[in-house]
């Protein structure tokens, strides 16, 4: 395959130091691969360093195969399954919330809220830990 397919500039266009640094990577990709030898990669990485124009770089690649383009998916994020919770865990709002009630219900009745606090503090605990294990 001869070097028409590769996004040097045509014919006589000079090239820019990105095109030269491309050039040395494709030549190295094919240096690693084993289509160059040692000598043939510092003596074609040479070439393209000195490179005026887009024919200078083509010639450079007239014997090797253009580089396939692989096409890079997309990765969608993951979607939360039924019963999987993400920050926030639900039971803590449902605590206060069960804490302030209980509350006032208590100071209502001129109980002491006292036990709610480690019962709250106990709860509190046990979403953290089931947060963890997610």
């Amino acid at each position: 395959m001869n070097g028409d397919s590769r996004s040097f500039p045509r014919d006589g266009i000079r090239v820019s130091d990105d095109d030269r640094d491309q050039a040395v990577a494709e030549l190295s990709e094919h240096f690693q691969s084993g289509r160059l030898t040692q000598d043939e990669f510092e003596d074609r990485s040479g070439q393209a360093l000195q490179a005026r124009t887009g024919n200078d770089l083509r010639s450079l690649f007239t014997d090797l195969p253009a580089r396939p383009v692989f096409a890079v998916p997309q990765v969608a994020a993951p979607v939360p399954m039924a019963g999987q919770h993400r920050g926030f865990p639900r039971v803590i709002p449902l605590a206060i919330a069960a804490f302030i009630v209980a509350s006032l219900v208590a100071h209502g009745s001129g109980q002491a809220i006292g036990w709610l606090v480690p019962v709250l503090v106990v709860g509190l605990l046990f979403a953290r830990v089931l947060v963890r294990r997610r």
